[in-house]
């Protein structure tokens, strides 16, 4: 028995089946009673209605009230932040990711994926950004920068936070994004021998979309000689993998002035004075309105048209335009790679999102792979839901 006077929260009946199967999430609908009221971030043991010892877990003010952290009834200090840590530590030394001359920039935890909800932790060659999605562990953030720094040792030199707009607006709380932990400033980082210039303190998500890793590498083998859109490029990381691969012309266009800055700064480094790139500072259905017959291969990357359930019929609508528009106007035997990286929008949705705008658009159009999120971004088994990331390379004629 944990000696740890955590409050208990006793579910309904016949509501611990989920936890039973080690699926990380309470939701408020299942909690019976609370025998005090914890505070937000606060940890909570879980039982059921029998008091059974279901889990050990982060409670938090929402639809979803506790994120489990240890199915196991065990003290929660700092041997057990480590252990956490040193896992999937591990995970990533097995990929081949620390102490790689070609890539140095990854996922280092990923939520529930990682047997820690709430936080994303991506690391920088040697600099990590810490981003807390929920109270509990934007509390830990101090106690967290220093077991990495004991577990990682040279390989770090800071860590970031960057929780202040990811942290649940209805918390009673005034986060500041800061150092948590030594300080750099604007890094190099290397991903397949490419140079991205990195803007964790003014950039999107923690300063660069570590996630399409092994996708950009994909765009760069189906290149060669071909005339290539990169739709939505932030930072340009797809437009000089398809620079790396042999393409003839790439156009890079965002909605965003400051990401077509970035994305010109980083093909400077990669491709100095390279005729073959141009970008754009523009809307997307704007820019493809009368593109015919210009691209034989387009990259579709939007942001998250859906952040929530509410959202979720619009943003279907909005792929389907997007890939409509999309099959419309690229060459015969052409390329589209293809993105959803709305959690809330699932597999099936998105592909009958993309099958209707292939409907509209009165094209043949082929599935020739399914893409997902790489490795370092790792789906536990039991919350199906990590798997947000998905993509579809289709062909055209």
């Amino acid at each position: 028995m944990s000696p740890q006077p955590f409050p208990l929260v006793t579910l309904k009946p016949k509501k611990e089946q989920s936890l039973k199967r080690f699926h990380p999430w309470v939701f408020s609908g299942a909690i019976h009673y609370i025998d005090r009221e914890p505070e937000e971030g606060e940890l909570v043991r879980v039982v059921s209605s029998k008091n059974e010892f279901l889990g050990i877990g982060h409670f938090q003010i929402g639809s979803i009230s506790v994120r489990i952290v240890s199915f196991d009834d065990v003290e929660i200090d700092n041997n057990f932040w480590i252990k956490k840590l040193q896992t999937a530590v591990g995970l990533r030394a097995n990929l081949g990711l620390f102490n790689n001359d070609q890539t140095n920039v990854f996922r280092l935890i990923h939520g529930e994926g990682d047997g820690m909800p709430g936080l994303i932790l991506d690391y920088y060659n040697k600099t990590i950004v810490y981003q807390a999605h929920s109270i509990g562990m934007h509390h830990l953030r101090e106690q967290l920068a220093r077991l990495l720094k004991e577990v990682l040792g040279d390989n770090l030199v800071a860590v970031y936070d960057k929780s202040e707009k990811t942290l649940p607006f209805k918390a009673d709380i005034n986060p500041k994004d800061g150092y948590l932990l030594g300080e750099s400033g604007q890094t190099i980082v290397k991903e397949y021998g490419n140079s991205f210039k990195v803007d964790w303190i003014e950039g999107q998500k923690t300063g660069f979309f570590v996630d399409q890793r092994e996708n950009r590498r994909l765009v760069r083998d189906f290149s060669k000689n071909r005339d290539v859109l990169n739709m939505f490029c932030y930072s340009g990381g797809f437009s000089f993998s398809a620079m790396q691969g042999g393409a003839r012309l790439v156009h890079s266009v965002d909605a965003s002035a400051k990401a077509i800055e970035l994305a010109n700064e980083n093909v400077k480094l990669n491709f100095e004075n390279d005729p073959r790139h141009e970008a754009f500072v523009a809307d997307a259905f704007d820019f493809m309105r009368d593109i015919k017959d210009k691209y034989d291969l387009i990259i579709l990357d939007p942001p998250a048209f859906a952040k929530h359930r509410g959202a979720l019929r619009q943003a279907l609508q909005a792929y389907k335009r997007l890939n409509a528009k999309a099959f419309e106007q690229i060459r015969n035997g052409g390329f589209v790679f293809t993105f959803s990286c709305s959690q809330v929008v699932g597999k099936e949705q998105f592909r009958e999102a993309v099958f209707s705008g292939a409907a509209i658009s009165g094209r043949s159009v082929k599935i020739l792979e399914q893409l997902n999120q790489p490795a370092d971004h790792p789906v536990n088994i039991y919350h199906p839901e990590g798997e947000y990331l998905k993509g579809l390379i289709l062909y055209v004629d």
